[in-house]
């Protein structure tokens, strides 16, 4: 795939980028290697005021990069705003909190006392440079939960954006550098996907984080595993939408349409598979397809649009693929399951509910990106937290319930990361965020993801 800025609203190419030759790209490594020597020992106070700097730098040009966001990869500009205010806010927090995180750790005297030590304490080091390969979906907030915590940890960056998104990517980098880092702490590398496994093994590159499909995810897991490097994973995500009967169901058809059509339905942890109890499926069947046959379809830099074009043309093929061995298979499009008219120039897809869906059809398995949501029937809490891990994937899940036991067992028996109740899925920098199955390993944001990367480090003293 080319490096290059195409409209998906418009299917226009912007600009085109060259990659880095092999000197450039030597030269960033080198640079960033040089850098993590100095920038190791600098105290959390001087990283936290150059944080705080891109925070503000960020809020400063809200507008810029939301206008960015929105013409590179289509997510209506509003989403485009927020997700550039969460980000200044995650790197508040990390500025703010790193030096607790990151304390030192006195083991309990005792045991102190039994190795025969004066004294024991974990002390949290830097790795150095890490590589972060992030994709399109958010492509702000995604690099940004990697880079505040690393860099807060003393680490420095290199970013392998995602070829659809690279004026995002220079941003970044001018970002950082703007608010005072020092050359080096945080490149971008324009580079394409044959080169990544030639950085992951480069002996400069301590460790690798990648947020993207299973293939991607596996590729760069073989290159840094056989490299024994440290990597975390964070793939894709089939999350459930569970409704049980004690659910409000007016709260959980608005959550349930805004879960599913959010980014224009291209997020790993979007709720996919609607899994409603017998008892109230009919009702809430009927109003989830009215409000998603609703929405309105269109260029995402209009205000009040509610979902925009995919963000490429291949992605919408691969969508469209999916539908249509469903419907081919007996599914039953209650609306969507289209094109929409009028929209014959970017990359759109009408938001569409399938019913009568069944382990025959590639999307009862497969991970749908975009705005096509799977609904099914449930006789009982048992059959829907079977349907509900009937996936690959295990990134989140979200269950509308009023009962304490009924929570309790979700909690027990749901194989993801996490279990949102009455709510829908959201990533925040002070909650660990990150799957398990075929949706990755490892976790960001929270103390869980600044120590990802870090060497935990045992001092001992002898008396």
């Amino acid at each position: 795939m080319p490096i290059a800025t195409v409209n998906p609203a418009t299917g226009e190419l912007l600009e085109a980028f060259t990659p880095l030759d092999h000197q450039e790209l030597e030269l960033r490594l080198a640079r960033a290697a040089a850098t993590f020597e100095g920038y190791r020992t600098t105290g959390f106070a001087d990283r936290a005021a150059m944080l705080h700097r891109a925070a503000d730098l960020l809020d400063e040009e809200q507008e810029r990069i939301a206008r960015t966001m929105t013409t590179e990869m289509g997510k209506p500009i509003g989403s485009a705003r927020a997700e550039a205010a969460k980000c200044a806010k995650a790197m508040r927090w990390y500025a703010d909190r790193a030096p607790l995180l990151l304390a030192d750790e006195h083991p309990a005297q005792a045991d102190v006392a039994d190795s025969g030590a004066s004294s024991v304490y974990v002390r949290y080091r830097p790795l150095g440079v890490v590589l972060a390969v992030m994709p399109w979906n958010f492509p702000l907030w995604q690099v940004v939960r990697f880079a505040a915590p690393a860099l807060m940890a003393g680490n420095v960056g290199l970013l392998k954006h995602a070829s659809n998104v690279p004026r995002t990517a220079l941003f970044l980098e001018e970002l950082f550098a703007r608010a005072g880092f020092p050359a080096g702490c945080f490149q971008t590398l324009l580079i394409e996907s044959g080169a990544v496994e030639g950085v992951v093994r480069d002996p400069r590159v301590a460790a690798v984080t990648l947020t993207g499909s299973e293939g991607a995810g596996r590729a760069v897991a073989a290159a840094a595993g056989d490299e024994v490097k440290k990597t975390v994973l964070e793939l894709g995500g089939s999350d459930p939408f569970v409704v049980l009967p004690s659910a409000d169901l007016e709260q959980a058809v608005r959550w349930a349409v805004t879960a599913r059509v959010q980014n224009n339905g291209q997020s790993c942890i979007a709720a996919k598979r609607f899994i409603v109890h017998t008892e109230v499926y009919d009702a809430f069947a009927a109003a989830f397809i009215e409000r998603m046959g609703a929405l309105k379809v269109g260029d995402p830099q209009v205000e009040d649009i509610e979902v925009g074009p995919l963000a490429t043309r291949q992605g919408r093929a691969d969508l469209e693929e999916l539908v249509q061995d469903a419907l081919a298979l007996g599914a039953v499009a209650e609306c969507g399951g289209e094109r929409p008219a009028g929209l014959d120039e970017g990359w759109y897809y009408r938001p569409t509910v399938l019913s009568g869906v069944t382990s025959a059809m590639r999307i009862h398995h497969e991970e749908a990106f975009g705005p096509v949501a799977t609904l099914y029937r449930a006789g009982s809490l048992d059959e829907a937290l079977t349907l509900a891990n009937d996936t690959p994937f295990g990134l989140s899940s979200n269950v509308w319930t009023a009962d304490a036991a009924e929570r309790d067992r979700c909690v027990r028996d749901l194989r993801a990361g996490g279990v949102f109740f009455n709510g829908m899925t959201a990533s925040h920098p002070a909650f660990p965020f990150g799957g398990v199955k075929r949706s990755g390993y490892g976790r960001e944001l929270s103390a869980h993801g600044i120590r990802e990367f870090c060497n935990i480090t045992t001092v001992w003293l002898g008396r």
